[in-house]
């Protein structure tokens, strides 16, 4: 007996990315089995480890396997398992609806991709592998119950926005997943999936390494005129990939397997296989993916290395294995010495976890460094999509700096299209140069139109042009590389005259100080509110003034990720440079010896302040008063 069904919608964000997969994504169908597979082995995982840390937990694990069963009159094809099931609630929220972060970005990049094989790319960072069963499905139904419970949850839906869904009185522990065929098209590639060669196939190609038995009853003829007999076979080897040599594994393996941990529709960009031998033996397979997650940034975003002891699955996203800047590393690690019941607490103080997290780090950054060495275009691609997250490593990981500073990349002005390493910059420094410039922002633009770069441009001198977030914060925690200092070109005072130069120039220098020395003490009394201090600017070649910070002060834009952190971060006032060969500062220096208004003096010494903030792309602390006072000085030159 079952209970009344209730028909409902598809969250809108569901429906529109499964008209996308249905309709316009993938040009290889047979995927969707891998998909139900995958699911099916994570779902065989759960129960056990549900299991190992739930004494109590009344659930049948005797012959936990997938079921793969076919029947071609009806044209159905239905994968089952008998793993750990799910609740009507759990039916809902997993299939009904896409509660994920991102949804909106993803589905608006899915619309601008005109490319195919980007769109794939695009969906694979999704994770949303049950949805392609409608790709060959005309209806889907699903029949699941959670292990440990007495009712059961049955779904369905045509796929085309609305599903139904009741409580069922009896259903088998785990979930079944039966798909009423569309009828075969060649030209549309929809293959006959009844067919027992066509599954066997695919099993073999994407899902042989799986480490539960996925059966199939197949018929087989009787001999000399006796009856057919039916006998159940087991599809895939069931070989771990990761303790397999790896002269033993081919390319096509890896990446299927890949794509089954991580639920991706590209393949890895780089395999790192290694095993641990002595004291603490392990075996670990990672990849490094060739795009970016969409959740890469997301506080709820999931790491991918995975754990097992002795071939039993532990836990998935193993926090312990893997640092947060390595977040996107992809793979499993298997120990043969830990507890089958360990907990994430333990784990974050085991010390045999810590060693081996230690090496799967040193490995990671080897393979990216050889990557770097001879593989630079697969080097490029890695930087463009995890480069803002590995140089998160150079805050926290003091043992692994000097290896991350190493393979670190960044936008330089000695050359607009190809970025630089820090052995590139200081093989190009200027003799007698002893820092290392940068300068930070939320843009290559508006950093190479920043004042503060006049100088550096004028001199010749390289700037490293750093545009992440993170820049701001790594930069301060590093302070040098290879002895030399790194120094921001925005803060402090700047000096790049040679010693002949500055012979030269130091008479100048004097006579404009003087020349200066009341317009300076004026400025910085009326301005007295907005900045620390006035003085003449030795890094301006062409606009009239910008603002700078003393040498150890914090940046704007820290300042403001301080505290959108919570952090109480007072603000620091900056310090205003002017320039005294500008026609404005000079005209501005004759107004006031001349004894000009007050008024009118007032207001250009708040117009220049203004536009050395909005110079360096800073913001304003009262726009409407500075657009007000340029309004009216303008108009009054008319």
């Amino acid at each position: 007996m079952s209970n009344q069904a209730e028909t409902l919608e598809f969250q809108a964000e569901a429906r529109q990315l499964l008209q996308l997969v249905v309709h316009s994504i993938y040009s290889n169908k047979d995927v969707f089995l891998r998909e139900l597979i995958s699911n099916a082995s994570d779902a065989l995982d759960k129960l056990r480890l549900a299991t190992l840390v739930d004494k109590d937990l009344v659930a049948d694990t005797d012959d936990l396997h997938v079921a793969i069963e076919v029947d071609r009159d009806a044209r159905t094809l239905t994968v089952r398992d008998n793993g750990i099931g799910m609740t009507r609630d759990e039916v809902v929220r997993l299939i009904g609806t896409i509660a994920k972060s991102g949804t909106a970005e993803l589905l608006r990049q899915l619309r601008e991709s005109a490319d195919a094989r980007a769109s794939q790319d695009l969906i694979g960072q999704f994770g949303v592998g049950f949805y392609a069963a409608f790709m060959v499905a005309d209806r889907v139904t699903l029949l699941t119950r959670k292990a440990g419970e007495t009712g059961g949850t049955r779904w369905e839906s045509t796929g085309e926005g609305t599903y139904s869904i009741e409580s069922v009185d009896e259903a088998p522990q785990g979930t079944t997943v039966t798909l009423h065929l569309k009828p075969v098209d060649t030209e549309d590639n929809l293959h006959d999936y009844t067919a027992e060669w066509t599954v066997r196939e695919i099993v073999k190609r994407y899902s042989d390494f799986i480490a539960w038995p996925i059966r199939m009853s197949v018929e087989r003829p009787g001999a000399d005129g006796e009856a057919a007999t039916s006998e159940v076979q087991t599809l895939n080897s069931m070989k771990a990939l990761w303790a397999r040599p790896r002269d033993e594994v081919d390319a096509a393996e890896y990446n299927e397997f890949y794509k089954h941990v991580s639920h991706d529709w590209a393949d890895p960009l780089e395999v790192v296989h290694m095993k641990g031998e002595g004291t603490f033996e392990y075996e670990a397979l990672l990849f490094l993916p060739s795009h970016a997650p969409l959740d890469l940034f997301s506080p709820q975003g999931r790491r991918g290395v995975q754990l097992y002891v002795k071939r039993v699955f532990i836990m998935d996203d193993c926090e312990a294995l893997v640092p947060t800047y390595l977040r996107f590393v992809k793979g499993v690690v298997d120990a043969h010495d830990l507890s089958l019941n360990i907990s994430r607490e333990i784990l974050q103080q085991d010390r045999q976890i810590q060693i081996v997290r230690r090496r799967l780090v040193k490995k990671v950054l080897t393979t990216v460094k050889d990557l770097k060495a001879n593989h630079p275009e697969r080097y490029r691609t890695f930087w463009t999509e995890f480069g803002a997250v590995v140089k998160e490593g150079l805050i926290d990981d003091t043992d692994n700096r000097d290896s991350l500073l190493e393979i670190l990349s960044v936008a330089s002005t000695h050359d607009a299209a190809e970025p630089t390493d820090l052995a590139g910059y200081v093989s190009r420094m200027k003799d007698g140069q002893s820092d290392i410039w940068y300068a930070t922002g939320d843009s290559r633009a508006t950093i190479e139109n920043s004042p503060h770069l006049e100088a550096f441009r004028a001199k010749g001198h390289e700037v490293l042009l750093l545009t992440d977030p993170v820049d701001e914060v790594w930069v301060e925690r590093v302070g040098e590389y290879d002895g030399r200092p790194l120094r921001s070109i925005a803060k402090g005072q700047v000096d790049l005259d040679t010693d002949e130069e500055k012979q030269q120039a130091e008479a100048e220098r004097e006579q404009q100080r003087q020349e200066f020395a009341a317009l300076v003490e004026w400025l910085g009394t009326t301005l007295a509110d907005s900045v620390r201090e006035v003085r003449l600017s030795s890094r301006l070649t062409t606009s009239p003034a910008c603002v700078v910070g003393d040498a150890h002060d914090l940046t704007p834009t820290l300042e403001k990720m301080y505290r959108a952190m919570g952090h109480d971060v007072p603000s620091a006032k900056r310090i205003l440079e002017i320039n005294p060969g500008h026609p404005l500062v000079t005209g501005l220096r004759k107004a006031h010896e001349h004894g000009d208004s007050t008024e009118t003096l007032t207001e250009t010494a708040e117009l220049l302040y203004g536009l050395a903030v909005l110079a360096e792309g800073g913001e304003l602390a009262d726009p409407a008063r500075f657009t007000r006072t340029l309004a009216d000085r303008l108009a009054r030159t008319l």
